[in-house]
């Protein structure tokens, strides 16, 4: 089964939808790039992409280890390059709340998202600067 469809609205913008759930995401292109930056753009999905993934693989984890970490957010810098127009770097900075932590569970969410499905699935090029605020 396909995973998702999108179509071009016009104006750079395009909508996608997810086969299975129906949800939508639009997607705008950005300022800078003669857009009008109303919606995520498609590297903003990117970026975003790894958060939500880290997210999604520690809380796997964190429920087969009984460790709480509802409420953690990920805040997400996308840093673009130019010549070739690409993203370079994606700072990500994981605040989890004030729960009290083992030395042993840091480790092992630390561990689980920097080895997120998304985290390996791009190119080396992208810098990947991760923060953990525990």
């Amino acid at each position: 089964m396909k995973t998702s469809e999108v179509i071009y609205k016009g104006e750079l913008s395009t909508t996608a939808v997810h086969l299975k759930s129906k949800q939508e995401i639009i997607t705008d292109a950005p300022i800078d790039n003669n857009g009008k930056g109303e919606a995520f753009s498609p590297t903003d999905l990117l970026a975003t992409s790894l958060g939500c993934c880290m997210l999604t693989v520690m809380g796997i984890v964190a429920k087969r280890h009984t460790i709480n970490m509802d409420g953690t957010k990920v805040e997400i810098l996308k840093v673009m390059a130019d010549s070739p127009r690409r993203v370079s770097e994606i700072h990500i900075d994981i605040f989890f709340p004030k729960n009290h932590y083992s030395q042993k569970e840091k480790e092992l969410l630390e561990r689980t998202a920097l080895a997120c499905p998304v985290a390996k699935s791009l190119h080396p090029d992208i810098k990947q600067k991760n923060r953990f605020h525990f």
